[in-house]
């Protein structure tokens, strides 16, 4: 299931014939492709349709005539030729790949029931199926010290590699980290680290899944189960917002691996590392199993009707405008369409964001002109990137773009407050200062540009990154938070230039949540209703719920506000963690001991519920619910229950229907599938996404929304002050490895957490005199931190960046949630020698 076809347009077609048939295949495409279309599969080791082939395994070798006569010949090597005649299964065939088999088992160990690799090994099944029943080696074969981790979650057999450069061609032609390479020569080639260096790629588990033997196997799986064992289904990647496909593997009720799916227009079967492992917070001992309930300031096991009736009196007891919902992008569509509707429609409030201060306003997302990610890498194009850095946030969109700057021609000028994984690729990488990236996007496109540059940008740079925009036929835009430490605004601003000098334009929003689409398309955002209607143009929506809220709500900055100025009685987070995740930590601080109720629908005890939860009702996870999820392009994919939750944990939309019910609201849903039905009715952008219509074969990746929105409206531009000189602005990003929740439940990732330090550049370290290690002091308006320096070439002058969620909640570590006050449009700090 984790391997189909890849899809092949035929535009320019060649007849061949293999094995006595005429087929069809696209000219130039390798022979062992058209082959396996055609329904002659040839065996290979060394060839993956999404790599360069490089021919090292021979075992693709087929008898090949273009008119000089027969010949063998490596089918992964060699393009169609019209009238080519091939034989894949003839006398001298099948000898070549008998001989070729029985070289490479000539050292390999013969001990498929302990490898983990047994059972579902290419070198096993090809043995059986065109191998030698017996070996001619008797001699003692190689042996190697074993396992080898070459990184924290990748372990090496060296003595069952058949070099088939898989793996080292990965990490260098798609990931960009070559990390791993052959070494030696001759018989003593071997896969090899650099000295001292492990193999640190966000990529990695890759490899795993690719290498046709057992020579590479994953920490968190090795040894956990068979094949056999197995059960399996096709599900969504929930790490991110990408929306990779996945097969979710379990054994005993028992998560034990993700695989990835080639899906063509998505992911082309890569998985981020954290993604990949994700599954281990699922099966963490922390997991709650039952709801929780505030005793004597601890939270302690309850009955659920207890639970339900707690969390129902408070709800019933306050008033609409004193109720605010934080969170819902973790939700499945149909959860968060259920607890719109509690929200919106039962309660009354209009105080909703699914998203926490680290995202773009609903309009940004949704009525803006979208484009999806093959759009955006289609060969040939043009793409301003004004997105977070993409190897951090969305790993899989890095490696589509990396490979469409690479491979595709794309031309991508990429506009950021410091240097991203994008940097090293893009034809142009400019770096304005912290909040006056919309003045340098107008700049972009027009205008004169003065002797010193444009916001901190030399005007070389300026007009260089111009020139390559001004040939756009067709501009993709893709646009996200870069730094939490300004305001969304500034980034609106942005979208707002490009809006005005190319009204063309279509977007892709970069956001890093995982269905945060999703939660604005079933209206988890002030003003908003399913479907992208609005409490201003409802649409069927009054009609379906009866009651809407009278006037448009606050966002997430609004609700903490309002929390800790005590105008909130009851706070609900929807696997929603402010307290670590929002960028003005001290601000959530005060909002959740402010708020009167708080309660927590979670798969887990956050530091926010830890701190102020009244109710935790206890929530299933990712392959414990069915449904569908939508990635940042308007995908629409499914999601599968593999597993039952641990205990009595329920699934998140049928906490909202129970809670609905006890507010005396019959919603008439009796299974996720009728939330979905009253979605698709009730949305003319969901009317192609069905339950039928994603069960249809021909929709294997998925249905994507109607992209066509028109209605953005620019905003009046938010005003920066000039940056003080002796000041330095404030970026603050994040990394793909953090202290989040489910993260820090993961055995083999949690590790991989790097030190919270304060990043320089060379001039402004020099200019107070620190290098990487010194101590530094970093005073801003709200508070002074200690912090540890590090110095890279990367950031600009008068640039400083901390990375979020680094820092324990409860500690006082390196923090820039200490000092980040939300809704300022940028942060200014003082940085001083410790």
């Amino acid at each position: 299931m984790s391997e189909r076809p890849r899809k092949i347009e035929i535009t320019d077609p060649v007849e061949i014939t293999v094995d006595g048939q005429t087929v069809t295949a696209q000219s130039g495409e390798l022979l062992i492709e058209a082959c396996e279309r055609a329904g002659a599969y040839v065996p290979r080791f060394c060839y993956h349709p999404r790599m360069e082939p490089v021919g090292m395994c021979r075992m693709c070798l087929v008898e090949v005539d273009t008119g000089r006569g027969p010949a063998l010949q490596p089918s992964c090597m060699l393009p169609v030729t019209p009238g080519m005649a091939v034989d894949t299964t003839g006398e001298k065939v099948a000898k070549a790949q008998d001989g070729v088999l029985e070289f490479l088992l000539a050292n390999h160990p013969l001990d498929c029931p302990v490898c983990d690799k047994g059972g579902e090994c290419p070198l096993q099944d090809q043995t059986v199926a065109y191998g030698p029943g017996e070996s001619r080696f008797v001699e003692e074969k190689r042996h190697y010290t074993k396992p080898i981790p070459i990184s924290e979650t990748v372990y090496l057999d060296r003595e069952r590699c058949i070099l088939c450069d898989r793996c080292t061609r990965f990490a260098k032609e798609v990931a960009g980290d070559p990390l791993i390479h052959f070494a030696e020569r001759g018989a003593q080639t071997e896969v090899a680290t650099f000295p001292g260096e492990p193999f640190s790629s966000y990529f990695s588990g890759n490899t795993v899944q690719i290498c046709p033997v057992g020579a590479l196997t994953a920490k968190p799986y090795r040894f956990k189960a068979r094949p056999w064992d197995l059960e399996e289904s096709e599900s969504t990647c929930t790490g991110c917002s990408v929306g990779c496909r996945v097969t979710v593997q379990s054994s005993r009720n028992e998560v034990l691996r993700f695989q990835g799916v080639d899906s063509d227009p998505v992911n082309w079967s890569w998985l981020c590392d954290k993604g990949r492992f994700g599954f281990e917070a699922g099966n963490s001992e922390d997991r709650l199993g039952e709801p929780l309930l505030r005793d004597g300031g601890e939270l302690r096991p309850a009955r659920w009707s207890d639970a339900l009736t707690a969390a129902a009196s408070a709800l019933k007891g306050a008033d609409a405008d004193r109720v605010a919902v934080l969170g819902g992008a973790r939700l499945t569509n149909e959860g968060q369409l259920a607890w719109a509707r509690l929200a919106k429609s039962v309660v009354g409030t209009d105080h909703v964001d699914a998203q926490l201060g680290d995202g773009l306003p609903a309009e940004v997302v949704l009525d803006l002109p979208g484009a999806t990610i093959d759009e955006v890498c289609a060969p040939g194009g043009t793409v301003l990137y004004l997105g977070p850095d993409p190897k951090e946030e969305l790993p899989v969109l890095h490696l589509r773009l990396r490979h469409a700057a690479v491979n595709d021609r794309v031309k991508i000028v990429s506009v950021s407050p410091v240097a991203t994984g994008l940097s090293e690729f893009a034809a142009a990488d400019v770096h304005p200062r912290p909040g006056e990236t919309a003045v340098l996007v107008a700049a972009l496109f027009g205008g004169d540009v003065p002797s010193d540059g444009v916001a901190g940008v030399p005007a070389e740079q300026v007009l260089a990154a111009r020139e390559l925009l001004s040939g756009a036929q067709d501009l993709k835009v893709v646009v996200g938070r870069q730094n939490l430490a300004e305001s969304a605004a500034v980034m609106v601003d942005a979208v707002a230039a490009v809006r005005a000098a190319v009204p063309t334009a279509t977007f892709l929003p970069a956001l890093r949540r995982a269905n945060v689409r999703g939660a604005l398309e079933a209206g988890l955002a002030p003003g908003r209703l399913p479907g992208r209607a609005t409490l201003e143009a409802p649409g069927s929506w009054k009609d379906a719920w009866g009651s809407l809220p009278k006037s448009v709500g606050r966002d997430a900055e609004g609700i903490l506000t309002a929390a800790a100025a005590g105008r909130i009685d009851v706070l609900v987070l929807l696997g929603a963690d402010p307290l670590s995740d929002f960028p003005d930590r001290d601000l959530a601080a005060k909002a959740l001991d402010a708020a009167g109720t708080v309660i927590s629908v979670d798969p887990f005890v956050n530091a926010s519920a830890a701190r102020a939860a009244d109710v935790v009702l206890a929530a299933a996870a990712f392959g414990e619910v069915a449904g569908t999820t939508t990635s940042l392009e308007g995908r629409v994919t499914t999601l599968a229950q593999q597993v039952t939750p641990p205990g009595t944990a329920r699934a998140d939309w049928l906490l909202a229907v129970e809670l609905a019910d006890r507010l005396g609201t019959d919603t008439k849903v009796a299974t996720a599938e009728d939330l979905w039905a009253q979605m698709v009715e009730g949305s003319a952008a969901h009317a192609g996404a069905s339950t039928e219509a994603l069960a249809d074969e021909a929709n294997v990746d998925g249905v994507l929304l109607a992209l066509d929105g028109s209605g953005f409206t620019a905003p009046a531009a938010t005003q920066v002050p000039p940056q003080n000189s002796y000041s330095l602005r404030l970026v603050v990003n994040r990394s793909l490895y953090d202290h989040g929740t489910l993260l820090s439940h993961c055995p083999s990732s949690a590790p991989l957490s790097r030190e919270a330090t304060l990043v320089l550049g060379p001039a402004d370290a020099e200019s107070i005199a620190v290098t990487t290690g010194s101590p530094v002091k970093v005073t801003a308006q709200r508070a002074t931190i200690t912090a540890v320096a590090t110095v890279v070439d990367s950031v600009p002058r008068g640039t400083a960046v901390l990375h979020h969620n680094l820092a324990d909640a409860d500690a006082d570590g390196v923090d820039p949630g200490r000092i980040v006050i939300a809704g300022e449009p940028v942060t200014e700090i003082r940085v001083e020698a410790g």
